[in-house]
Order: structure tokens, then sequence, then C-alpha cells
């Protein structure tokens, strides 16, 4: 549950990598400084800010604007640091208000790596200043927490910067305020740092607080490293070893001891050893404050990724903004970049049409308002006064919601721009079926870290369409729904034409997450009690790629879930005891898929108990369930699977607008993936796992 703090108030924090997210009604400027235990300012060199964006464990937007999201990782912060200051600054001769009075009270969001909400913090009470330490992070006994400060500064940044410490204060506002006026210059993304901040402006004031309130007017591209304005000088003494965390694991494994020393990755200095019996990695080295990149390549990997892609699109002509670039969000890696920069367009997209929304309704509040005074009087029925009230209202809605159209319209056309540059960069895993991309693929060494499982769009958006991406492991599992959806008859096929095409999207979904994890760390059960699906499951079937042949009747469907049940049972009590060596040779650690098709036919009450356990039980531990079924076939079972519905993740065979975003609560329409028509693309792919399966086996 997320903690709303007030000024003073302090929260523990539960994880080291985080992302602040701040929220103005206007341009500001973000940054940070490191202080040591006590809060003082450890020089220049240690504040993080548009002119110097890269610190140890830190990294700070470049550009001014509404919204910002700044990286941090408190584990790779050096030692001596104690505390972390989040200032924000008005810009000065900006257009905008000179003072935060003029501004909505800023909104900031710690969260973490996977997007959940830690703390927030409205910073109220502001007047006359323009510059404000809004957070602080700290350390105490060993446990980082996070306090809402507020302080504010009517001298600006010249003063926030003298109490913290700094007796160049003037020269570095100085410097701050350079590189925030100096125009950005468009670069791929890996040249940036550890990750890139995804800033932009919006004009829609209707928009709900809190981050990514619209897509922006600008996204300023990142600049190189060593570029923009002169850095501060630097602190004489040499900065002390920096130590390095290790990056979460792409794919979740069973829980185990700490892992020793020589498996933590971190950045050696000139004269560090290496671990026993390990050579020296030959990209350690040490980096100064704010002189590089967070490097966190595991020493023991010999995996060649290839490089981003360089931004697409029209070049910018001088003195324009930049165009957008595929991997302009937050994150360690261009994977995490990407899946951040999707769910950003998706934030965006749903506040900017809710912006609209709020505007339309507006509008039709102002002209009923305006109709029904003018009509109270009835000396407006005589003559023409009632017709030229009645068009002067009429002329102010149309006004209102051209104005309001018009954003809007601004702000797809830049998300429709940003959609054409990212959607040719996602991975495999992320990337639809006609991306050339699954024309080389390879069976990966590695799971990804979110998988797509279609797409989402609003009506406003048309045709703008957005990656529906899910994290890996799956949290839920999916319920492929063969029944008649929401949309009218006219556009839903007929039964048998719709319990087909369930199956159809049953099957791609499948054929992705066998594709996108390595050989051995997938699994895939198929039940089909009365074979009524046979035709269009034989792709799975006939490639080769499931774990054991398909159950069919009452002993099929007793047998896999009796084997998946003692399984869940068996690897819950190994990760308890700490022994998951100690398993039956029979139990591995892989994920498991379980696909039920045709549901209830099969099914007695021993077989539905132990199919909401899966459901319930199963995740945890490497066990997902997908359903194909129409609910309405179970109703003989009266509420006993309501639960199981609940937990499952509902997608359709056909376009449905099913599901709402918990942002404004939106209603979306779901779009599943579609293989071309006359593709080959799954068969091979499916052969390529199957191949890779075999391959292991040996």
């Amino acid at each position: 549950m997320t903690a709303e703090l007030v000024r003073g108030q302090n929260h523990p924090l539960n994880r080291t990598r985080l992302e602040i997210r701040v929220s103005v009604g206007g341009p500001v400027v973000a940054g940070a400084t490191l202080c040591d235990d006590e809060g003082g300012v450890l020089g220049t060199e240690w504040v993080a800010h548009p002119g110097a964006p890269c610190l140890p464990g830190l990294e700070v937007p470049r550009q001014a604007a509404p919204d910002h999201r700044l990286a941090l990782d408190l584990a790779a912060l050096p030692d001596p640091v104690g505390r972390v200051h989040v200032l924000l600054a008005l810009p000065p001769g900006a257009d905008g208000p000179v003072h935060f009075g003029a501004l909505p009270a800023p909104f900031l969001a710690l969260s973490g790596p996977d997007g959940t909400e830690l703390a927030s913090y409205t910073v109220t009470g502001l007047d006359a200043e323009s510059a404000v330490v809004a957070l602080e992070l700290y350390r105490r006994q060993g446990v980082w927490k996070v306090r809402a400060v507020g302080q504010g500064y009517a001298g600006g940044l010249v003063a926030l910067l003298a109490d913290q410490g700094l007796p160049q204060a003037a020269q570095l506002a100085a410097a701050i305020h350079e590189a925030v006026a100096r125009p950005a210059a468009p670069v791929p993304p890996h040249t940036s740092g550890a990750a890139r901040l995804r800033t932009g402006a919006t004009d829609n004031a209707t928009a709900p607080p809190g981050p990514g309130a619209g897509p922006a007017d600008t996204r300023p591209a990142t600049p190189r490293p060593g570029a923009g304005a002169p850095q501060p000088p630097a602190d004489p003494s040499p900065p002390p070893p920096v130590r390095r965390s290790r990056p979460e694991a792409s794919r979740p494994e069973p829980a185990r001891p700490e892992p020793a020393p020589s498996e933590q990755v971190r950045t050696a200095g000139p004269t560090d050893p290496a671990p026993a019996g390990e050579p020296p990695h030959p990209a350690a080295r040490t980096e100064p404050p704010g002189g590089g990149p967070i490097d966190y390549t595991h020493r023991g990997r010999t995996t060649d990724i290839p490089p981003p892609p360089a931004p697409t699109g029209p070049p910018a002509r001088p003195g324009e903004p930049a165009g957008p670039v595929a991997g302009d969000a937050t994150g360690w890696s261009l994977e995490e970049r990407l899946y951040n920069q999707v769910w950003g367009m998706f934030e965006d997209l749903a506040r900017s049409a809710s912006a609209y929304r709020s505007a339309v309704d507006f509008a039709d509040s102002r002209r009923e308002q305006e109709l029904d005074k003018a009509l109270s009087d009835p000396r407006s029925r005589i003559g023409g006064a009632g017709d030229k009230a009645r068009e002067a209202a009429r002329a102010k809605y149309t006004d209102l919601v051209g104005r309001a159209r018009a954003v809007l319209d601004r702000d797809l056309d830049q998300l429709t721009a940003e959609a054409a540059v990212v959607e040719p960069a996602l991975p495999a895993a992320c990337a639809s079926w006609d991306n050339p991309v699954w024309h080389a693929y390879r069976v990966p060494l590695e799971a990804p870290m979110a998988l797509r499982l279609g797409d989402l769009h609003l009506p406003e958006g048309d045709p703008l369409r957005i990656p529906m991406l899910v994290r890996l492991p799956l949290e839920r599992g999916l319920w492929i729904d063969s029944g008649r959806g929401s949309d009218g008859a006219a556009t839903v096929p007929d039964g048998e034409r719709l319990k087909r095409l369930a199956l159809d999207s049953a099957v791609g979904h499948t054929a992705r997450l066998l594709a996108v994890h390595p050989p051995g760390d997938f699994a895939v059960h198929l039940i089909d009690a009365a074979g009524a699906g046979a035709a269009a499951l034989a792709p799975l079937a006939d490639a080769g790629v499931l774990a054991a042949p398909v159950a069919r009747g009452g002993t099929g469907v007793a047998r896999t879930l009796g084997h998946l049940t003692r399984r869940v049972d068996l690897v819950q009590m190994a990760l308890r005891s700490e022994a998951v060596d100690s398993l039956p040779s029979d139990i591995d650690t892989a994920q498991h898929l379980l696909i039920v098709n045709d549901f209830p036919h099969g099914f007695d009450d021993r077989a539905v108990t132990q199919l909401r356990y899966l459901a319930d039980e199963g995740p945890d531990v490497g066990v997902h369930l997908m359903m194909v079924a129409d609910r309405d076939d179970a109703t003989a079972y009266g509420p006993l699977l309501d639960p199981l519905w609940r937990s499952l993740l509902r997608l359709t065979p056909v376009p449905d607008a099913h599901l709402a975003d918990p942002w404004v609560g939106h209603t979306w329409t779901y779009e599943p993936p579609r293989i071309p028509a006359g593709s080959a693309i799954l068969s091979e792919v499916l052969a390529q796992v199957a191949a890779g399966r075999r391959a292991w086996d040996r």
C-alpha cells in the first residue's frame, strides 16, 4: 500500500532500485545531491543536474519539463553517501511562473523497478519559493528511509545550493541554468548512462494529478556523456571506490542463500585484485562521479548482446525539438527502457483521453447552465433573445470542444510518431508477429522481462495501438474467453467460429511463451478431455513442444492435474525448508503452463478442486494456468468457480472493450495478436523451439 507522506514524515524503503516520478504544472528542473551521513554535500561533483546527469547509482533529467523520472540505485551509491536530497527549481527566463505559488503543488512518487508505488508526497505550502528540497533519502542503522522535506527557498537555486554547504553555489547554479537553456542533440539510446529519462510537456490542465499527465510536446534527446555545460571544478581528492550492486535477474529463481562475494557484480579499481580462480574482467575500472554510466554487465556472461538500434525518423531542423527515440525512458537495460517507454505511452494516452473527456463534459455542463439561465427568464422568450442565447452557448461549446480536440490531436500525433519508432525496436517477446525480428528468431539463452499479449486502444485514439505488455513470470493465469463478449452481435462470430478463434489465440500465446524461454525453462501441458480442439491445437502437438501427450478423458485429466498438484506441493515444501536440491528427479524448477480446453468436460469435483488449487498456489512456484472456455458453460458449478475466474486475466479472441486501467478508469479495447494470413512464422518458430529442446535434452 502506498504511503502518502506529509511534511516531516518518514517511511522505510524495502527496495534499493527506485524510480522517483515528479509532476508539476509547469517546466521545472530536477536534480539531486549526494551527501554524507551528516547531510553535507561531498563537493560540486556530487550534484546531479542537467549539466552532469549521471552519478554512481543516480541519473536525473537533462531538461526542464513538467514531468520527470529519476533513476536511483541506493546499493550502487559510493560508501561516503548516507543521504540523497531531491531538488526542484524553476528555470529562470522561462515563459512560465517564477515561483511555485503560481503552480499546482509538486507531486513526487517513489516506486520500485516493477512499478509498485512505495511512497508519495505532495509539496504544499509553497508561495514565493523558486527552489525546493522536496525529498530526503537517508540511511539509518543500515536501513534506507525517505523523508518528506518540502523546504523552499525564495532565493532560488543559489540559496538552496548554498544552504547545502556548497561554497561555489552561484557558479554551479549558473552552470545548471546554462545546461537547461541549451537545446539537446539527438543521439542513439546506448550512448546515455544507465537509463534514459522520459520527459514531456502538456497543456492539459484537466489531467489528473500525478506523473505522466500527457505526452510531451518535445522529447529532448540525451546528450552524449561529457557534452553539455562545463562541469564545476572537481574536488582534488580522489573519489572512493564505487561499489556496484548485482542487477535483478530477468527470471526469478527459487529462494537460495545470499550469493558469495565472487558472484556479485561490481566495478574493480586499478589495484583491486580479481577473485580467486577468475581472470580479471577486461572492462573493470573505477569511474569518477559523473564520469560515465553504471556498468551492470555480469563478468561471467558471454552472450553477445547487439547494440540498441539507432533512433529513426526524420532529423530535427536547427532550432526544432528532436524527434522521438526508441528506449527513451528510465531503466537499467534497453529492454527495460523499452518496456517502461511503452507503458509511459499507455499512461500518456490514458491521461490525454481523460483530459479530452473532462473538457467535453465541462463544455456540456457549461452549455446547459447557460441555456438554463437564458431560458429561465420569460423575457428571453420574446423576440430573438432566446435564439441568440442558444446560438452563443453552442458557439462556446464548439470552441471549447475544438480546442480540447486540438490538444488531443497534438498528443496523438506525438504518440503516433513515438510508436512508429518504438515498434520496430521491440525485442521478439514484445514484438508483433509481423515484426521482422521473428524471421531472425533464435532460441534465447535467458528469459525476457516482459511478454506481449496483444494491443490496446481507445476510441479517441484510433488508429493508435499500444502494446499490452505483462511482466514475466506471469503473476496471473490467462482465461481465453470463447464466449460472446461485450461487443454487439453483428461484430462477434458465431459460437463455433469463436471457439476456434479462442483456440488459435491460445496456440499463439503458448508459442510465444515457449519461444522466449530458454530450452528446459518452460514446459507446456495440455488437457483436451473430449478432443474437441484437436485440429486447432495440432501445431503444438505436432511440433513436439509439449512436455507430455495431450491428456484426454477423465483418466488423462486426473493424471495431469495430479502430477502438477504434486509438483506444487513438493516445490513449496522445498522452498520453505531451503532444500531445493533434495527435490525428486522428476520434479524440476522450470516454469510450467497448463492449458485446459473445453472446460468443464471431463472434470469431476476433485478435478475442479485441484484446478482451483493450481490457480491459487501455482504461480508462486512456477505453475501457470491458461483456460480456454466459455464461462457460461461452467455455470453448473455455481459460485464455486467465481474465485477462479476472478484470479485469471481475461483475454478475448476478437477485439473487445473489457479492460480498465488503474489511473483514470478508461475501458480499453483489447485486440489479440494476429499471425499474418499465409505466414509460416508460427510453425518455423515452433520448429526451432522443438530443435532447441531436443539439443538440451541430449
